[in-house]
Formats: C-alpha cells, structure tokens, sequence
C-alpha cells in the first residue's frame, strides 16, 4: 500500500492484542467512526503518557459518537505484563513487526534530534511527573506517528502523519475530528 490520503480505504488488517489473537479491523470498528492513533511501543515514556491522557479524556471521544484504536509496536505478551483487560477504554493493536507501519509508510525519523521539537521535552517532563518511567525498548525507535479518521466502512476521513514524536492529536483533538460530518 501506501500513504493513506483522505477518501481512500484502509485494508481490513488482521491483528492481536494484549488479550484478543485474530480480530479484524472491519469487526471491531463496528460501523463506528473510529480514530487509529499509531504510536510508538510501549515502553516509550511519551507514549505512556499519550495513552494515559486518551485514558483519561476518553469521554469526550466516546461523546462525539467514535472510538479510538492505538496501534503499538508492542509485543502482545509485553503488552500483557504491562495492562490488564480493563485497563484501558480502547483496544490497543499490537503490531511488533510493523507491518501495519510499513504498509501505510508510517515513516521513522531520520533521526533522533528530527524527531524532537519544542513540546517534546515538557511533555516527557509532564509524564515523568506522573511517575511513568521508560519501559523495555521496542520497535523503531525513531517511529513517528500518525492517525486516521475512518468511517464505517473503513473510508479515511482524515489522515495526518507526525512530523516529530509529540505530534500526535490529543483527545480534544480527536474528538472534534470524529464529530465533522462525513
């Protein structure tokens, strides 16, 4: 595949989670209008803390009538020894060989001082402050982010790729996104 642009289709991937082997995207979207996050792994401090904040202002996502998934490249089983089931509101998709990541050409970072820019460090000083601490490393390190905006059937609403590692769209965000009509 490539780069997704808005008004095209994301493939019905296969997945696992922590706790799920086998599901399918088209099954658990659900005919919702559901935001994929592509994050990092895990174990990457500012992640941490972008799943904690969604966690914590899920409901205004929940309210605007969508749902969100977070793709990781996180082992399912390290997933397992990190979260428990009801953890968290939204499913988390464990992709540890980056397929998902290379088939949307979700791009790393060239390197690491082009991935940081000038929120990055308040933010890891924010999730420090929560007393979240870097984890096992996983995955590409220099991975950006991204997030998509499906319809039910799949259809991109809205695509952005992340041009640094704290440019990812907080739940404020991500709901006003799922609320526009499609």
């Amino acid at each position: 595949m490539s780069r997704l642009r808005a008004d095209e289709k994301m493939k019905n991937y296969l997945f696992d989670t922590a706790f799920e082997k086998g599901l399918d995207l088209k099954t658990v979207v659900g005919g919702k209008r559901t935001a994929v996050l592509f994050l990092r792994y895990y174990g990457c401090t500012l992640c941490q803390y972008n799943i904690h904040l969604l966690k914590e202002n899920y409901a205004k996502i929940a309210a605007s009538g969508g749902q969100l998934l977070v793709v990781l490249q996180s082992d399912p089983a390290l997933m397992a020894r990190n979260i428990s089931p009801d953890d968290l509101p939204f499913k988390i998709i464990c992709d540890p060989q980056q397929e998902l990541y290379k088939d949307l050409e979700i791009p790393a970072a060239v390197s690491m001082e082009a991935m940081v820019d000038a929120n990055l460090m308040d933010l890891v000083i924010k999730a420090q402050a929560l007393g979240l601490e870097h984890g096992e490393y996983e995955g590409e390190e220099l991975q950006l982010p991204a997030l998509f905006i499906l319809n039910g059937d799949l259809k991109v609403k809205y695509a952005h790729y992340g041009a640094t590692a704290a440019d990812v769209p907080d739940a404020d965000e991500i709901a006003v996104l799922l609320a526009k009509p499609f």
